[in-house]
Formats: C-alpha cells, structure tokens, sequence
C-alpha cells in the first residue's frame, strides 16, 4: 500500500500526518481549525485517500503557523506515499462546481514545485477563517510533496463556495494523477526516465 507518516515540531506546531493513497476516504482531523477541517475533508473524499491529521499551534496569535505547517507535512507525506512513480498517471486535472462556483484545477507529479493560483475571494473571510491561509497551505504542499499545481476559480461570488470548489476539485485532480495506469504498468511517465 502507498501509506506514510509524517511529523513536523517547531517551537510554533506539532503537526502529525498518515496518508493513504490507495484508501477509501477515511479521515480523521484534530487542528482546532473547524473550517480547515471541512476543506480538508473534501481531499479525502473525493480523492478517494485515507488521512489523518492531528495538530496543535499557536492559534492564539493567528492560524497562519498551524495551516502552513499543515500543508507542509500533508505535501511531505504525500510525497513519501507516492514513491518513485513508477506506473503513475502523473497529471490530473478537475473541474468542480457548486451552484454559481467553478474552479480548475490541474496538477503534475514533476518533482519540481511550482504553484499557480488564481482565486478572487468574494470576502477576506469565511466565519473567522481568513481566506489568505489558502495560499499557505497550497504553497506549503506544493514545496513539500514536489508537484506542479494550477489552481484557478473560474466564477463565484460566495467565498466558501469558491474555495470548496478549489479543494473537492484538487482531490479529485490528485486521484487521477496518482492512479496507476495498466498501460504504464512499472515504466517512469516521463523521457528524462526519472521525476
């Protein structure tokens, strides 16, 4: 099974994190970031992988810490589970709506990171949740789990519309990356013959 565990202590967070890519959707989330949570519910679900996600930080000054270090680890194990990717579809890529939200996105398993987003928030905030933090978690997984990501809200006016859309589509966008395809069966998706 592609499984791995990951931990992260600062002196700001103590992240732990144990991923699944080949689950069910299971999940199980402690961070004190209700909101968070939910968004991070729809990459178990609609990828398909089994995660779990414990945290503590220092939300008394803000959230910032606790969800970039959140990305960071999820990005780390991500990475571990994959392996050397021999077999895998490498892309993906989703489009996602819900009611008068739309969002792209499309990822590569390039082994260098990089980060597009493109998200035009209707309201700097969703209940106490700052929008901004998004960005921190993207840019932390990104760097950690050494993808390529295109995220782009297409339409929207409802911020948590919007950026359920973003998550429910990158978890669809990483199953489709991370099947394996018959075809390749143990061959390296690409002519460099490493990633």
């Amino acid at each position: 099974m592609r499984s791995a565990k990951k931990e992260r202590s600062t002196l700001e967070t103590q992240i732990s994190v144990s991923v699944n890519l080949d689950g069910s959707g299971k999940r199980d989330f402690n961070t004190g970031l209700p909101f968070l949570e939910h968004m991070l519910d729809q990459i178990a679900r609609h990828g398909m992988f089994d995660i779990e996600i414990k945290a503590s930080g220092d939300l008394e000054i803000d959230a910032h810490h606790t969800v970039e270090d959140i990305g960071i680890t999820l990005g780390q194990a991500f990475a571990e589970a994959v392996g050397d990717k021999k077999g895998i579809r490498r892309y993906g890529h989703a489009y996602v709506p819900l009611d008068e939200a739309l969002s792209r996105v499309v990822v590569d398993f390039s082994g260098r990171p990089g980060l597009e987003y493109a998200i035009n928030f209707s309201r700097p905030f969703v209940g106490d949740f700052d929008v901004d933090l998004f960005f921190e978690f993207f840019q932390g997984f990104v760097n950690h789990a050494m993808i390529t990501l295109h995220i782009e809200n297409l339409k929207g006016h409802n911020a948590h519309h919007q950026i359920e859309t973003v998550f429910k589509a990158f978890g669809r966008a990483l199953r489709n990356a991370l099947e394996e395809d018959p075809r390749m069966q143990d061959q390296m998706p690409s002519t460099k013959g490493t990633l």
